[in-house]
């Protein structure tokens, strides 16, 4: 469906760490516009001076960047309706408040917290709706002077027309509000501040937005906009009232809607666990919107081929973070061993791994990265997996070792270290012969025979394929490490 006309906004507040279903937000809108050839507007809302930092700002680009979700205008890139940062559009947003004031679409309103909270109380005591009832829409000049001669401060409403308002959601289809359930609404806070149910459509319009694809969170705000809108078309500032979608909620555990505040919803745990960009792409596009019945695993150059807006479900989506994991290990499997060996870089240096630089074998980390490739849910373990390699000993594991060293485990080792070193070390298969005889010397099979010598030379009872990293590691190390087992053992007995 292309259509350079498509211009689609992503919009969020520089609070906290980014969260998954932010990202969701982004990705929707930025392959919405990949698909059709549109463009991509990124827009920082950062007018809440008491929550926004600019910590926060430097990390969600640097996220967007790191995920791969480039924008066409925007800060760092510019373009015609720049500034693309709210706070620096200040001017505009008073502006357009002072014309929708003069045009009669908006009014100031003296009512108190106090004396709102007390007629919503007898609206809802009496069965009706308990929004803003109208109290300040009409006020005199006289009035409005007695006001301030109180020393009354006001805010600014929009006025909401007296009639439904329909329109039809890309997700969700035909909604229609009726007035009682949307009524007048502040757009801008009595210190003169604008409210993000002005400086959203305004930038909207401003902007040339065509279509506005955001959180199902938002869909009742969605009314008031639109009414917004046709203002701002006659006052010239908009041409047309864009196209609304509304995604579905993501939930979490419980059916919970997943928050900020829970644990899982952190992008930062996502990179810092070694999730590709590719596959935390390609599980955040299954919230809400799938590939095919038969395929859950795509890159994103097939995800923005296929990709509509129409094709999204309205349903609620649950995130399932086995699964999430289940399509990154797959992506990480879909790479050519050097990128995989390079990807995982971060996790084979501090603070990540407990040897030191110098210790690092480049050579061993070349010739057991494609077993370790096949293995990985996710980039982070790499590190417990190689770091028998790099290590002067293994790791201490006490579980391992009381699990692997039962009865009989020394007098196995003993077997294995005389079959190992008389076996070949060019050939892991050689390595898995001396530990199978080894095993049938003592009436085990291999799996009861090599965990001792896993565990020894490891330090671990699960890791790579055992004999491969024997043949990696060398003769000499492997012979010391099971000796260094053999006199613990002797020592407990």
């Amino acid at each position: 469906m292309a259509n350079a006309n498509v211009r689609v906004r992503f919009c969020p507040s520089p609070t906290g760490n980014p969260h998954v279903g932010l990202v969701r937000t982004a990705l929707f809108n930025w392959a919405f516009a990949r698909h059709t050839g549109g463009t991509m507007v990124l827009r920082i809302e950062d007018t809440d001076a008491a929550r926004d930092s600019e910590e926060s700002y430097e990390q969600l680009l640097d996220s967007l960047r790191w995920l791969g979700l480039d924008w066409d205008e925007g800060p760092e890139v510019g373009g015609p309706h720049a500034p693309y940062r709210q706070s620096q559009r200040m001017d505009t947003y008073a502006d357009v408040a002072g014309r929708l004031q003069a045009a009669g679409h908006a009014y100031h309103c003296y009512c108190t917290a106090e004396e709102l909270e007390v007629r919503r109380e007898a609206a809802r005591a009496a069965g009706r709706p308990s929004g803003y009832d109208g109290q300040c829409r009409d006020l005199t000049a006289e009035q409005r002077a007695a006001y301030e001669a109180e020393g009354r401060t006001s805010i600014v409403r929009f006025r909401m027309p007296d009639e439904p308002i329909t329109f039809t959601d890309l997700v969700r289809g035909e909604l229609t509000f009726t007035p009682e359930n949307v009524p007048d609404y502040g757009i801008v806070r009595a210190n003169g501040a604008p409210l993000y149910t002005l400086v959203n459509p305004v930038d909207d319009a401003l902007m040339g937005i065509t279509h506005v694809l955001r959180g199902e969170d938002l869909l009742s705000s969605t009314p008031r906009q639109i009414a917004l809108y046709k203002a701002l078309i006659e006052l010239g500032v908009a041409k047309e009232v864009p196209s609304f979608g509304h995604l579905p909620y993501v939930m979490g555990e419980g059916n919970k809607k997943l928050s900020k505040r829970d644990p899982q919803s952190s992008l930062n745990l996502y990179r810092e666990r070694g999730f590709l960009p590719e596959g935390l792409l390609n599980y955040l596009s299954l919230l809400g919107w799938s590939f095919s019945a038969d395929q859950d695993v795509f890159s994103v150059a097939e995800l923005v081929e296929k990709f509509d807006i129409a094709d999204v479900n309205a349903n609620p989506a649950r995130f399932d973070l086995k699964k999430a994991e289940a399509i990154n290990a797959d992506h990480i499997r879909r790479l050519d061993v050097a990128a995989f060996a390079e990807a995982c870089g971060p996790w084979l240096r501090a603070p990540y791994a407990n040897w030191a630089p110098e210790q690092f074998d480049p050579a061993a980390w070349e010739a057991i990265a494609p077993y370790a490739q096949t293995r990985l849910t996710v980039l982070s373990d790499i590190t417990a997996n190689v770091d028998f390699l790099f290590l002067a000993e293994p790791v201490e594991d006490e579980a391992s070792w009381t699990k692997a060293m039962k009865p009989g485990a020394a007098e196995l080792l003993t077997t294995a270290r005389e079959k190992l070193a008389a076996a070949d070390w060019s050939s892991a298969d050689s390595l898995k012969e001396a530990v199978l005889a080894a095993g049938e010397a003592h009436g085990l099979k291999l799996g009861k025979a090599q965990a001792p010598v896993r565990v020894a030379v490891t330090g671990r009872t699960v890791g790579l394929p055992l004999f491969e990293s024997l043949e990696i590691l060398g003769r000499e190390r492997t012979l010391t490490r099971i000796d260094a087992a053999l006199t613990k053992l002797a020592a407990a007995a």
